[in-house]
């Protein structure tokens, strides 16, 4: 690589990652998700926008011969925001309101997701594959598509409302972290049978023992396993450099992972799963320290990427996006307003639950590039996904700010307490 060629490609990582902060920050101020922000600063630098002025077109075309460096570094982000994701999953599961979790999550995640199974031979068109889309792997997307609701993003949208410790918030967050679990599974099945239009039984089913065996072991035996290692007086490597240990988990979990077939995206999910240990500060300390940098570079990055790939140009289709973001949406809150009813809520209650996890956020996103990056769906799908992770991601930030400024509760059950908290992170002394 000449050092013209390299300084194009850091002026390109300048331009992604200062303007995906810019923009993230814009929209903070706005009440609305960073994240959405970040995406925007891709699609300002891409073809649509200001790809069009000549300048910034020959720039791009430089380093799209250095494309494989902004290709790592897409993936770079995207395997730290899975990790972390999965780390800040571990952190969330908890034993309250059992009951209420379950029907949220058996019957607000499971009907949308067995009902787009059970229509997606109807509601399957060409225009929704790309070049190793077949019938199963496309049916399979557009149900996880359907159901899934953002851990990240929502628990970033309680964080800046101040109500991440409301009995609200742990409903929201224990249902997504369930979701995430079941549908990155059948995320993973579905990239595994990618282009496999003719796979025979034999293949067919080492796939799927395989993937559902490595997710099995890394949700149960494997972070055991891990725990002891992590408490061990002889693991020097954890204790003098935790970081690079946390590090090393991640690459571990996801090289073993490649060596069998199962993608890697998920084993960095689940590498955040085990390496979490709660009793241990280090660790702790560890990953906040990664999280810190990941969240300040890679993953700003990462979603600006993922606006620099939407082509609104050509790959847009507002007939596609209206139809999945009606159906979808239509879908998922009757389903969480049905589950919200068995587990004994009325009135608000069930508003602002159907809303909230009708939120998909950046497992919406990350479900778009995995399927895209793995040939499953076409470019108009892939930008109807993320529309509709991004427009579903505002509605929830925007509704929630707006009954916490009207006074209302997110749940009726629980107003006292919820309205004691708020009140008393707002107050002068709270702070």
């Amino acid at each position: 690589m000449s050092n013209s060629d390299l300084t194009s490609i850091l002026f390109v990582l300048l331009l992604l990652v200062g303007l995906a902060q810019l923009l993230g920050y814009l929209f903070t101020r706005l009440r609305q998700p960073k994240v959405v922000g970040e995406i925007m600063a891709g699609i300002v630098l891409g073809p649509a926008l200001l790809g069009r002025v000549p300048a910034m077109s020959r720039l791009m075309e430089v380093t799209r011969h250095q494309e494989s460096i902004l290709t790592f570094v897409y993936w770079l982000g995207l395997l730290l925001l899975m990790f972390l994701s999965g780390a800040e999953t571990r952190q969330l599961f908890g034993r309250e309101e059992r009951r209420e979790v379950g029907w949220l999550t058996i019957v607000g995640t499971g009907i949308p997701f067995l009902l787009a199974l059970g229509l997606g031979p109807w509601l399957i068109r060409p225009a929704l594959a790309g070049p190793n889309g077949n019938r199963i792997s496309l049916i399979i997307i557009l149900a996880v598509g359907v159901a899934v609701t953002s851990v990240p993003v929502v628990s970033k949208i309680f964080a800046d409302l101040k109500v991440l410790h409301t009995r609200f918030a742990r409903l929201v967050l224990g249902v997504a972290v369930l979701e995430d679990i079941v549908l990155w599974l059948a995320l993973a099945v579905a990239t595994a049978m990618a282009g496999k239009t003719a796979m025979n039984v034999r293949e067919m089913s080492y796939h799927l023992i395989t993937t559902i065996g490595f997710f099995a072991l890394a949700l149960t035996i494997i972070p055991r396993g891990i725990k002891r290692i992590n408490k061990s007086q002889f693991n020097v490597f954890a204790q003098h450099s935790p970081i690079a240990y946390a590090m090393a988990v991640l690459l571990g979990y996801c090289v073993v992972a490649g060596a069998i077939g199962v993608s890697v995206v998920f084993a960095a999910f689940l590498a955040g799963f085990a390496v979490i240990h709660k009793k241990r500060r280090l660790f702790a300390e560890a990953l906040d320290a990664i999280g810190k940098v990941s969240f300040a570079f890679f993953i700003p990055v990462y979603f600006a990427l993922v606006g620099l790939k939407l082509d609104l140009i050509r790959g847009l289709s507002l007939r596609m996006i209206g139809a999945f973001l009606v159906g979808s949406c239509l879908v998922k809150i009757l389903s969480v307003s049905l589950a919200g009813r068995l587990a004994g809520f009325r009135g608000l209650d069930l508003v602002n639950l159907a809303i909230t996890t009708n939120a998909r956020g950046g497992p919406g996103i990350v479900l778009a590039s995995v399927a895209f990056e793995a040939g499953i769906i076409s470019s108009e799908f892939y930008t109807t996904l993320v529309v509709a992770a991004v427009l579903t991601s505002q509605i929830a930030g925007a509704w929630l700010d707006y009954v916490l400024r009207k006074g209302w509760p997110l749940l009726a059950v629980s107003a006292p307490t919820e309205l004691a908290i708020v009140a008393a992170q707002e107050s002068p002394s709270a702070a």
